[in-house]
């Protein structure tokens, strides 16, 4: 079985993604047999708007992706399973370097403000602090950085996708040129 027949099989079906009670809303966009076919430019697509917002939103990735994917006619499964660029494994290390390249653009001497664990009352004082004005207490910095990544790496993932299945395809007519020759 090849890699692109396993990843078909693990990819969420149409119906999958049309019973999500995130993605319901998206119902009636879903039906366009672009946004599921498997094409050079869908794919690609699909991929670099899932890194993209994989990387630079750190929650509501999917939903936002398969919203992308619709507007851009992108590959919908392959959307959606690209944002896992960013999981509990890998999160700490993109925003840690999205951090110190947005140090390095900005040319911001800002250091992150910490938390001391050990005192109770500071503790306390930050436990309601929403999710979103922690990490925007990162500052300029890590959106400068985050936004740059995003979209460095949106673009190369298609650049990267494109020339792949070019090559492939290109590898696939030399074959069968040369096998249907006497």
């Amino acid at each position: 079985m090849s890699l692109l027949q396993r990843l078909k099989t693990r990819i969420p079906s149409r119906e999958q993604i049309a019973r999500n009670r995130w993605l319901g809303w998206l119902g009636p966009w879903l039906h366009s047999p672009k946004l599921w076919h498997w094409s050079r430019r869908g794919v690609a697509m699909g991929v670099a708007l899932g890194v993209f917002f994989g990387l630079l939103i750190p929650i509501a990735q999917i939903p936002l992706s398969v919203a992308g994917a619709i507007v851009m006619r992108a590959n919908i499964p392959i959307a959606v399973a690209s944002t896992l660029v960013s999981n509990p494994v890998t999160f700490g290390p993109i925003y840690y370097g999205a951090y110190r390249l947005g140090v390095w653009v900005t040319g911001s001497k800002e250091r992150p403000k910490t938390i001391d664990l050990h005192d109770p009352q500071l503790a306390l004082e930050h436990e309601d602090t929403p999710f979103w004005q922690r990490i925007t207490n990162l500052g300029k910095p890590l959106l400068v950085g985050l936004s740059i990544t995003a979209v460095l790496m949106g673009l190369l993932t298609y650049g990267i996708i494109s020339l792949i299945w070019r090559w492939r395809t290109l590898a696939k007519r030399r074959d069968r040129r040369q096998h249907s020759r006497p």
